[in-house]
Parts: structure tokens; C-alpha cells; sequence
């Protein structure tokens, strides 16, 4: 009788629990998406494409309300310079995410003595080959929100809470942080590998 009230005790009290964590929240504005991303020490394959995911996610999202952002803003041209530089930082963070997962496929040397793994590695290679491509369509998107951010109603309006989103914009625009240059040259090495591997026979 008495493990029978205990167990009818422990029922009522387990049964009016709600399902929901106390703690869960809902995902829903880029700010939400955003706080998913992290970068592990030691990155691997699938650590980049959750990334990715989340990073994409992020970018296709609507903006949380002004006063849930995680600085004070107080003027409706903070609030928009402060849109275009996460939606260019998100860009640059998809760029890289994209040149890590690429570089975890991509063979650097062809040696003469790869031939009999060439099949193998064609389609590493094209794995890594589609990652830098993908990473030139995110630079054009990047230098779209850049030109915005560098719109001239900007020029003394800087958002210090924000500095390094801010130092991302004054290197693309002084031209020191150039992905299109890097994933180029990433592109055309991988795609003359490419070309040297599919020459080879395979009979070593």
C-alpha cells in the first residue's frame, strides 16, 4: 500500500511536469542562428557543414528587435549600418567555414605514384573545388553589404561595440582582406591538379 501511494505521488507530481525545458527558447532571429556557430579547436568535416548550416540559417533570417540586440542602439542609422555589417561579417564567417571543409578534401601535390588512389582523389578534389566556388559566390555577397556599410551617411558613424565587424569592412575596402584573390588562387591550383590526375594512368 505504501509503494503504491508512493508510486501514485511520484505519477501526479512527474505527469504535471511540462515537456518543454524551462530553459528552452525558441530559434527565430538571425541573432538566435548566429549563437549556434563555434569554431572547435580541432575542426573537423561535419563541424563545418553544422557551421554552415547555421551560419545559412543566420543569413536568411529576420532581425531581432532593436532593444533584444546585444549593445545599445539609439538611432535608426545605427540600427541599419549595424544590419549590413552582420549580414558582411556572416558572409566572411561562411567563406571561411567553406575554405576549412574544402582544405579537409583538397591534395595540395600530385606525385607520380598517386595514380592508383587517382579515382579517390578526383573526388576529394572535386569536393574541394565546389567549397572555394561557393566561397566566391559569399565574397560577391560580402562586397555588396560592404558597399552599404561604406555608404556615405556612414563616414562618421562607427559602432565600437561592434569593432571587429567594423575592422572586417575597413580591410575589405583598404583591400587587405581579399578572399576573391585567395579562393582564385586556391580554384586554379586545384583545377590544374585536376587536370594532371585525370592525365595519369593507373598502373603504378
Amino acid at each position: 500500500m505504501k509503494k503504491l501511494i508512493l508510486f501514485l505521488v511520484f505519477a501526479s507530481v512527474f505527469f504535471t511536469l511540462p515537456l518543454t525545458p524551462a530553459n528552452a527558447y525558441m530559434v527565430k532571429y538571425k541573432e538566435d542562428w548566429y549563437k549556434l556557430f563555434h569554431v572547435h579547436y580541432q575542426q573537423y568535416p561535419d563541424d563545418c557543414i553544422e557551421n554552415i548550416y547555421w551560419l545559412e540559417k543566420a543569413a536568411q533570417a529576420d532581425f531581432c528587435n532593436p532593444q533584444y540586440v546585444d549593445f545599445k542602439i539609439e538611432t535608426e542609422k545605427q540600427w541599419e549600418k549595424y544590419r549590413y555589417l552582420f549580414q558582411l561579417h556572416i558572409n566572411l564567417k561562411l567563406i571561411e567555414q567553406h575554405l576549412r571543409l574544402g582544405r579537409t578534401y583538397d591534395k595540395k601535390c600530385i606525385y607520380f605514384y598517386d595514380a592508383p588512389w587517382k579515382d579517390e582523389y578526383l573526388r576529394n578534389m572535386e569536393k574541394a573545388l565546389s567549397c572555394y566556388k561557393a566561397g566566391l559566390y559569399y565574397w560577391q555577397e560580402a562586397k555588396v553589404w560592404c558597399e552599404k556599410a561604406n555608404a556615405p551617411s556612414f563616414n562618421f558613424l562607427f559602432i565600437t561595440d561592434k569593432q571587429d565587424w567594423e575592422d572586417e569592412r575597413e580591410r575589405m575596402t583598404t583591400g587587405e582582406l581579399d578572399y576573391e584573390r585567395m579562393l582564385t588562387r586556391e580554384i586554379e591550383r586545384l583545377e590544374k591538379n585536376i587536370e594532371e590526375l585525370n592525365s595519369m594512368d593507373k598502373t603504378y
